[in-house]
């Protein structure tokens, strides 16, 4: 009894400090107290919830899941159920997470508050919109603000991700976290000036929210604002304003902040706009987008758009298997997506293996046929890389849904002209026309009222006529002009159009079709000729032609005069020029293309002094011996000495010599040497 009594005093003592521990925000304190009182009683209920609150508060959820799943029996669902889903929660098990809600025998506000987190990363943005609903409608406390704030996140991510029309809510946007939400929900329907706008009211209140608080820093404000001035930086680049967007992201990514998913998504942003450039730079912001925990904090979307730049970005630097293994990868997880199809057909284009990509890309569209038009019209384009037009003809004809669009007949009429294929130029005019005429059939029986022809329905015929003119099928051309001109008989240009066809055909039809032409009154416009002549193009007409007859006037005048001529200046002459010499008439051409070139001689040797290695001479030494002549200049001479060598001397130093029979024209070549040129001797 007195062991009992001791073990009693202690616990309640143990307790006591757990509890003063708890409220002083002392949580590791509190957990070895609790630890304490599980060696006197290790299946007390109250202190295994303590343990698993206190190890939660400290940031060990795995332990605290270990504790939960190890004591089953006393730790009931019922009994710490939010604790079990929130550690899973935090240790992004988030399936698991929504299990244990779900299973809970009682839904606590808690667990409905835990339960909208989990339906927003498991992007039921529906589900998730219904949950924040009602606890707004059932709740009365001080996290109002934080709930209005996750419902507006909600209907950005809806607008964002779904695009679906974010409703009114209604929500006073008094806090920079609402007014970003509101910014990312423009954004989502593409009003980019109002998302703007938005951004900017959201900095202003960040800044006046954070600037009361002493203890926050200028740093800390930046950090807190760099996620408003990212989207601001994603609008700037969905504007075109690439360099401005850049030098922000730029930016952001100095002040190194802790959120590792913003800086993913700046870093896959800085790679979208370096595109097939600056890839050095791209393959050091790649290793951002690979940081431990992104996949936790970014959407599927944003996960699926940074691993297609990944493997664009393989291509661009030529990693040929690195590409086709990422794009394999994408098409496995994304089986009817488009892009890692496209990407796989690129590289292999790179490659030069056109025929494997036209074969990759047929192959998905005969999958899916939903997606076969985006598909084919590639194919169409790697056909006409190749040459081969008529194939890529036969593709586009193949897609049905574009055969009768404008730009489809444009484009296949060209072509077809390109190769000189007429008939099926037409066929293609035809069949647009036959399209247009049966849809207005359809139309006119489903609303039992009469429509007017589509103007492009008579545009195509327009058309038609004209090309059919232009190649010479003058029949069928008149064909469509007679249709074009019952759908509107009053059209003056058609039946112009269809009076000279006829002319070329049938002159005497021509001539009936010509009465049908409104006459010369009618056509008369009416014009103020006044108002006409004194407007700016005419009075600049009327000038100019003024000036035009005022010269030709004075000429007139001054015909009688002697024109002045201006001195042309004479050539100037060779110096030996001799005018009684005739020129040679081959002096442009160079020497080796005259006609009297005979090339150089070779083998006789020449007695000339400065040809070979330096100090070398020719038989005619001995005259050159400075010590045979009668007056040897010293062999150092002093400045200024040169002239008495000259002057006592005939003898010419050997450098100084000319080689015999040289022309006296002949320019030096010790003044073509450089000026910095030291030593030699």
């Amino acid at each position: 009894k007195m062991a009992s009594a001791s073990g009693a005093g202690s616990a309640a003592a143990l307790w006591s400090e757990v509890n003063r521990c708890g409220q002083n925000g002392d949580f590791a304190r509190a957990l070895k107290s609790v630890n304490k009182i599980l060696q006197i009683s290790k299946d007390d209920v109250t202190a295994l919830q303590c343990k698993v609150v206190c190890l939660i508060q400290n940031g060990n959820f795995k332990e605290a899941l270990s504790v939960i799943n190890t004591h089953t029996k006393v730790l009931t669902s019922d009994v710490i159920a939010f604790e079990k889903a929130y550690c899973e929660y935090r240790l992004n098990r988030i399936e698991n997470a929504l299990k244990t809600i779900q299973s809970a025998s009682q839904q606590t506000d808690k667990l409905k508050e835990l339960y909208g987190q989990v339906l927003y990363r498991l992007e039921r943005y529906d589900d998730c919109l219904a949950a924040y609903r009602d606890l707004i409608r059932n709740s009365q406390d001080e996290y109002e603000e934080e709930r209005k704030t996750n419902l507006s996140a909600v209907v950005a991510a809806q607008s964002t991700w779904e695009k679906v029309m974010p409703e009114d809510l209604g929500l006073r946007e008094a806090t920079y976290e609402l007014c970003y939400n509101s910014a990312c929900a423009l954004i989502g329907q593409g009003k980019l000036n109002e998302a703007m706008k938005k951004l900017q009211k959201a900095e202003e209140l960040c800044r006046q929210s954070l600037s009361e608080d002493s203890d926050v820093t200028e740093e800390d404000i930046e950090a807190e604002l760099a996620i408003i001035h990212g989207q601001m930086a994603y609008i700037m680049q969905l504007q075109g304003r690439t360099e401005d967007a850049l030098q922000l992201y730029n930016q952001i990514i100095k002040l190194k902040p802790t959120d590792v998913g913003l800086l993913a998504v700046i870093a896959n942003n800085i790679i979208t706009i370096n595109k097939d450039q600056n890839v050095f730079d791209s393959k050091k912001k790649v290793k951002l987008t690979n940081a431990e925990g992104v996949e936790h904090k970014l959407s599927k979307k944003q996960l699926q758009a940074i691993e297609f730049n990944k493997a664009l970005l393989a291509m661009y630097t030529n990693q040929a298997d690195q590409c086709h293994k990422l794009s394999a990868s994408l098409q496995s997880q994304s089986p009817e997506h488009l892009l890692p199809v496209l990407i796989q057909a690129a590289q292999l284009c790179r490659e030069k293996q056109h025929a494997k990509a036209v074969a990759l890309l047929q192959d998905f569209a005969d999958q899916h046929p939903a997606n076969a038009a985006e598909i084919k019209l590639t194919m169409a384009q790697l056909k006409i890389a190749q040459g081969s037009i008529t194939k890529a003809c036969m593709i586009l004809r193949s897609i049905e849904e574009l055969q009768h669009k404008p730009g489809m007949v444009s484009a296949l009429v060209t072509m077809y002209s390109h190769e000189e294929d007429i008939d099926s130029a037409i066929e293609v005019f035809t069949q647009a026309i036959q399209w247009y005429q049966q849809f207005q059939a359809r139309t006119n029986y489903s609303c039992c009222v009469f429509q007017p022809k589509s103007p492009v329905h008579l545009s195509l015929i327009r058309e038609a006529a004209n090309f059919k003119l232009k190649h010479g099928r003058k029949k069928e051309a008149i064909s469509d002009l007679e249709e074009l001109w019952k759908q509107n008989p009053k059209d003056v240009h058609t039946l112009a159009q269809l009076i000279s066809a006829y002319s070329l055909v049938d002159p005497e039809k021509a001539k009936v079709l010509s009465k049908h032409l409104p006459s010369s009154d009618t056509m008369s416009l009416k014009v103020d000729v006044d108002a006409l002549e004194n407007s700016h193009g005419a009075t600049y007409v009327r000038k100019k032609a003024g000036k035009l007859t005022g010269d030709s006037q004075q000429k007139e005048q001054g015909q009688g005069d002697v024109k002045k001529k201006k001195k042309k200046k004479k050539g100037k002459l060779p110096k030996n020029y001799d005018p009684k010499v005739t020129p040679d008439p081959e002096r442009w051409l160079p020497m080796r293309e005259r006609s009297y070139y005979r090339g150089r001689k070779k083998g006789k040797k020449k007695d000339q002094v400065g040809k070979g290695t330096q100090g070398s001479t020719t038989a005619g030494s001995s005259e050159l011996d400075a010590s045979k002549t009668a007056s040897s200049p010293p062999t150092s001479p002093r400045p200024g000495s040169a002239a008495a060598v000259s002057a006592t001397s005939n003898v010419i130093p050997p450098r100084h010599q000319k080689p015999a029979g040289a022309p006296a024209t002949k320019k030096k070549q010790q003044q073509k040497k450089k000026k910095g040129a030291k030593g030699g001797w």
